[in-house]
């Protein structure tokens, strides 16, 4: 198991290598660029102060060798200059980075908490008046999207009962712990109501496929109790393929959450991402999206780890 941990940190360095030239390569080939904004914010500026500036940040020569200076930078552990935040880009990630870790932990974790329960229920009641009930909870769960729950959500909860605030990550001047719980709720809840209908379905569709199993059959005939053999051994295999749904999701998630913490104001790395793309600040989007792909590969890692703990004999090979 531990080979194959390391071949796969191996691999994961590898194809972080090929992202980043991807994905320093296309941003290269959006129109414009930082000095074109430079200059078009400021009429003053002359033609020779563009090009001197062109030169100084290197827009003059090729992406390719753009690109080199820039691993080499990153290698050295320079992460570059924000100009969007005016600070480099190692002090500008860990807030946005810290938000959205605490928005999409949070949410993941109630979505399972609600989702596993919920299939594993509605397989053992397949085709009963309570398995059609959950799978039309987890449709409609799916099929809202998150935009639409979340302004619902501010509607109701913000704007028509006052519970709960309606945007921003905390109060101004700082409230505390339990204020940033409360800014945390509502994008929490349209992550989290999105995610449970997902997880839902996977997780039923996989517990209907192991109860078919042969081996089931053998263990009760054993005699162990049906607890036993669902919560002890049909759940532990059918987690297996919710666990590599769940770590596919994890990049796209940390990436993908820009819908909503637009629609609550929420400064997480969705909309930081958002908004480096669209500043042509690329030195910052480039660690975001490198940060997301990262990730993903590190959610892939700790699944070939969980696997392992699932099934035993997955760890031996």
């Amino acid at each position: 198991m531990l080979r194959h941990i390391l071949v796969r940190l191996l691999q994961s360095v590898l194809i972080l290598l090929i992202m980043s030239f991807l994905i320093f390569g296309l941003i290269s080939l959006m129109p414009g660029d930082p000095v074109s904004l430079m200059a078009a914010a400021s009429p003053g500026m002359t033609p020779e102060d563009v090009a001197r500036l062109r030169a100084l940040y290197g827009f003059d020569q090729s992406w390719t060798i753009r690109y080199g200076h820039w691993l080499a930078a990153v290698l050295s552990g320079d992460l570059g200059y924000s100009r969007l935040s005016a600070q480099s880009v190692a002090a500008t990630l860990p807030r946005p980075l810290a938000n959205s870790l605490a928005l999409m932990t949070v949410s993941l974790a109630l979505a399972l908490l609600a989702a596993v329960p919920a299939g594993v229920i509605a397989a053992l009641r397949r085709g009963r008046a309570l398995d059609h009930l959950l799978n039309l909870a987890a449709f409609a769960a799916v099929s809202l999207p998150v935009f639409w729950l979340g302004l619902v959500a501010i509607i109701v909860f913000a704007v028509g009962l006052g519970w709960l605030p309606a945007s921003g990550v905390e109060t101004v001047g700082g409230g505390g712990a339990v204020d940033r719980l409360r800014h945390l709720a509502l994008p929490v809840l349209a992550l989290a109501v999105a995610g449970f209908g997902h997880y839902m379905r996977y997780t039923r569709s996989a517990m209907i496929g192991v109860l078919r199993q042969d081996w089931i059959r053998t263990a009760r005939a054993k005699g162990l109790s049906w607890t036993q053999v669902v919560l002890r051994h049909a759940l532990r295999s059918a987690m297996i393929p919710v666990v590599t749904i769940l770590a596919l999701d994890l990049g796209t998630l940390f990436s993908g959450i820009v819908v909503t913490e637009t629609v609550f104001a929420y400064p997480g790395m969705g909309k930081l991402i958002y908004d480096a793309v669209m500043g042509a600040d690329f030195n910052l989007a480039l660690a975001a999206l490198m940060l997301a792909t990262g990730l993903t590969l590190a959610g892939n890692l700790l699944a070939d780890c969980a696997y392992g703990l699932l099934d035993p004999r997955i760890g031996e090979r």
